[in-house]
């Protein structure tokens, strides 16, 4: 009988797919392939396009995907899909079928990590990672997650909607783009700053630009960005990176100093040793990074400092850390 699975890591604008052998004595992806949500209609007719392509019909699978996954209706954040975990389980005849939450997979990929897969920030880059460990990462919204345990004792990774806290801005021009962002929102989170689409915002109220007009129609070649007068965030990070344009440089230190407000505060709260940062957009810079107001940031909490220098900070540069967590999980039984 067969002992390879399906995993996939599905986000708002990509699902990766990729094979898993759950008899091999290591954690191995194969056939791994990523895929524009756009050009499918659902999950499953995604998950029956990869699976058609590979030529393989695997009796066992573990997603992991950008939403809660606490009941059988699940419904994607930042992706207008929503399916039946039964349906789609019988649809594919699987006969195991695992939700896991996106970044909850990524604090699964964590243990299975070869060094040279994380860049550390802050401490000893040598010293074993012990939990509890803080997991975040800005990319199409903003994942929080949390590991605790050791590599001794066994490890075990808790699912949050941590990016959905409310955003507490520092200093006059955080508190603008608040006031922007709650104009257009309703209300701003911290995934509303974190995140592709944030980056963009950020970098439009820097430029003075306006409330966003709601688009009613694209026009040929148009984005949605480009229709809301909003920056490409690739471009953004570009722009940022090569020196010259000023508002880019702006927008991506402020992006870089919330990310390291938020990555203290979730050390706080989880009571980390260890943050580790992942995500599609701050491995583009992490020199930016380590040279922004991050690092001032995350120590910004008062009587904690002293506390928060302890605290090792790492990013994950490994290119599917979502696929590698989902087979991690798939191999163990603490799920």
């Amino acid at each position: 009988m067969s002992t390879l699975a399906l995993v996939a890591d599905i986000g708002g604008t990509n699902a990766r797919f990729a094979l898993t052998d759950l008899a091999a004595p290591n954690v191995e992806l194969h056939e791994a392939q990523s895929l524009r949500n756009a050009d499918f209609a659902s999950v499953q007719h995604a998950v029956e396009h990869y699976l058609q392509g590979i030529g393989s019909m695997p009796k066992h699978a573990a997603l992991a995907v950008a939403c809660p996954v606490g009941s059988d209706e699940i419904r994607l954040t930042n992706r207008a899909w929503s399916f039946s975990r039964r349906e789609l389980q019988r649809t594919l005849g699987l006969d195991e079928l695992r939700m896991i939450n996106d970044f909850g997979a990524v604090a699964w990929a964590i243990p299975s990590l070869q060094r040279d897969s994380l860049v550390t920030l802050h401490g000893d880059a040598s010293a074993p990672l012990r939990g509890p460990v803080s997991v975040l990462g800005p990319g199409t919204g903003l994942g929080v997650a949390q590991l605790v345990g050791s590599h001794e004792h066994g490890w075990h990774a808790v699912e949050t909607e941590g990016g959905h806290t409310s955003f507490a801005p520092i200093g006059d021009e955080e508190r603008a783009i608040a006031a922007w962002l709650t104009a257009q929102h309703g209300r701003t989170s911290t995934e509303r700053l974190l995140c592709g689409k944030g980056l963009s915002e950020i970098d439009l109220v820097l430029r003075g630009g306006t409330a966003v007009v709601p688009a009613t129609s694209l026009m040929p070649g148009e984005s949605s960005l480009q229709r809301h007068g909003l920056r490409d965030p690739a471009e953004i990070v570009a722009a940022a990176l090569e020196g010259h344009d000023i508002a880019a440089r702006q927008t991506l230190a402020r992006f870089c100093a919330v990310l390291g407000s938020v990555a203290g505060d979730c050390a706080l709260i989880h009571g980390a040793r260890a943050v580790v940062i992942a995500g599609g957009i701050v491995p583009r810079f992490i020199p930016f990074l380590r040279s922004s107001a991050f690092r001032e940031r995350f120590l910004a909490k008062g009587r904690m400092a002293a506390l928060l220098e302890t605290v090792q900070i790492h990013v994950i540069t490994h290119p599917q850390p979502g696929l590698l967590g989902a087979a991690t999980a798939l191999r163990s039984r603490d799920l």
